[in-house]
């Protein structure tokens, strides 16, 4: 084995971060980014290949300080030396000295840590290369590390201390077949703190984690593994904290805690319909029933929600293995339940304030339920209902949804058609948008009676108002030979007609239009208005179907 540096003297205890993590910065020394810049785009411009030496001559023109030193060599080796996977596979003809290193451009980890470790040198900095066991690629979740370290990283001297850093891991990424590698620069990788680090870096000398306590190999092997969007994407911490997670009752739960304003996803075999995500203000909630027994891989996806990241894509931030030993079949969602469920900070923003229902799913015994939301300014509502199967289509799962406006608080009444699962989606447009409506969020409505069977409100054309109202009839659905009392919440107009096999006028008592009407000898039924006493033109704005004699 080659001889592991030492610790120098120098280095007294109180130097040492506590591990866990203590959420505060993801560095372990105070790095101002922005400052960094100018002197980033410097070093990716510089193009000597002919010696180290040289290289670090050009290099150091634009440093002073030492860390500016240290970050000039970093960025250069980040963006000029590409991992070599050829080479990984054959190493017998593989040289990681630095002289080859520069002259090849590329290398496996052992070459990036030995150049990085000769360009410090030479730029009069204490650096030395570690080696140990890494949960890199090729890392299956649960694994244990046997026999000699598997990669290489460096620390380097600074301000009276050792940092970490590891410019193979910050250069890019390798596939999962290993032969092709991907330049992705990686920030995280410099100057990272080592309680971070420690997530996937396990030296051979413990004295090398820069931790108090230090952990053992058996810690790091059962220790969760959160890769480096984990922490960048604002991630804190996530429950449970190991990687296995077997089933309860056919039901995993997981939750992850985060900066707020985060949006997630999940897959688990690849697909979101065996789970119930919801959105918290800091981080989410996720309940897992899967469909099948056996080992499932469960993945989450983070990403910022505000748009000015151009790379603005779901990143995998966690992945677990859940063990389903029994399967819950009533937990089977319809295939239109759209992930996160419920309301949420991101409804929220979206216009649709204090929700009269907070959960993501509704239970109703009646097959009825209302829904009421203080609506933002400007908010235009559309809804729809959904279920599996051919009962609703697209049509009649609007007319099983009826929306009342009352100032700026918007009531949906839910009259579900037969007993089952339902996705109740909502979306929204400003007003003064002519586009389309943007779909927002949904809630999943559970009934479990099977006695249950609403039919449809009556049909609402384009002159029934926003704020209008029906107080009866609701159904839209009324018996035959019947009289039927009408009850009508309407402004600004003239005269109200309902026009069966014969005309009835409604009568105004203060905001409402009533009266009665028969049904006999038609088979439906509308509500017309006259907007203007002087215009003989009708409106027609509401349609109720009779039933069968």
């Amino acid at each position: 084995r080659k001889n592991t540096p030492s610790l120098p003297k120098t280095v007294t205890t109180h130097f040492f971060p506590a591990y866990p993590w203590d959420k505060s910065s993801l560095k372990s020394m105070p790095v101002d980014l922005q400052q960094l810049e100018k002197l980033d785009a410097y070093a990716l411009k510089v193009n000597v290949k002919n010696s180290v030496e040289e290289l670090v001559k050009v290099l150091l023109k634009q440093a002073r300080t030492d860390l500016e030193k240290v970050r000039a060599i970093w960025m250069w080796i980040c963006h000029h030396i590409e991992y070599d996977v050829v080479g990984y596979h054959n190493k017998s003809q593989l040289s990681s000295k630095p002289r080859d290193v520069l002259q090849m451009g590329k290398s496996i980890c052992e070459g990036y840590a030995e150049l990085f470790e000769h360009m410090c040198s030479l730029a009069g900095i204490q650096c030395k290369k570690l080696s140990g066991h890494a949960k890199g690629h090729g890392y299956k979740t649960g694994q244990t590390f046997t026999g000699d370290s598997d990669h290489a990283w460096n620390a380097v001297y600074l301000e009276g201390r050792w940092h970490l850093l590891d410019s193979t891991w910050g250069s890019g990424s390798v596939d999962d077949s290993f032969t092709k590698f991907t330049q992705r620069y990686n920030e995280f990788y410099f100057l990272t703190h080592p309680a971070l680090f420690i997530n996937n870096h396990f030296p051979d000398n413990s004295n090398w984690q820069l931790l108090k306590p230090t952990l053992t190999l058996k810690e790091f092997e059962n220790n969760m593994l959160h890769n480096s969007n984990f922490y960048t994407l604002g991630m804190l911490a996530v429950h449970p904290d190991t990687p296995i997670i077997p089933t309860v009752n056919g039901k995993a739960s997981v939750s992850v805690d985060c900066r707020p304003g985060t949006l997630f996803m999940f897959k688990l075999k690849g697909t979101d319909e065996q789970g119930l995500m919801t959105l918290k203000k800091n981080g989410m909630e996720l309940d897992i029933y899967p469909q099948q027994t056996g080992s499932h891989k469960l993945e989450i996806f983070a990403k910022p929600s505000k748009a000015e990241a151009s790379d603005d894509v779901y990143k995998c931030v966690v992945e677990y293995v859940v063990e389903c030993e029994s399967v819950d079949a009533a937990a089977r969602f319809p295939k239109d339940l759209h992930q996160p469920v419920g309301p949420s900070w991101f409804s929220q923003r979206h216009g649709f304030l204090r929700p009269s229902h907070q959960e993501p799913v509704l239970h109703t015994n009646d097959g009825r339920c209302c829904l009421t939301f203080t609506l933002g300014k400007d908010i235009s509502v559309l809804t729809s209902l959904h279920t599996d199967g051919s009962s609703l289509d697209e049509d009649m799962g609007r007319h099983h949804v009826l929306q009342t406006h009352r100032r700026n608080q918007v009531e949906l009444k839910v009259h579900l058609p037969h007993a089952g699962n339902f996705v109740l989606k909502i979306y929204s447009k400003k007003k003064s948008d002519p586009g389309n409506y943007d779909y927002i969020f949904n809630y999943l409505i559970r009934c479990l009676n099977t006695e249950v069977k609403w039919p449809a409100f009556p049909k609402r054309y384009s002159k029934w108002l926003q704020d209008y109202e029906i107080l009866e009839p609701l159904s839209g659905l009324l018996p035959a030979n019947r009289n039927v009392q009408f009850k009508l919440k309407m402004h600004g107009i003239a005269k109200v007609l309902v026009q069966a096999e014969n005309t009835y006028p409604l009568t105004q008592n203060k905001d409402c239009w009533e009266g009665t009407c028969n049904t006999s000898g038609c088979r439906e039924v509308f509500v017309m208005v006259h907007e203007n006493a002087n215009h003989s033109f009708y409106s027609h704005v509401l349609r109720y179907e009779v039933e069968a004699q």
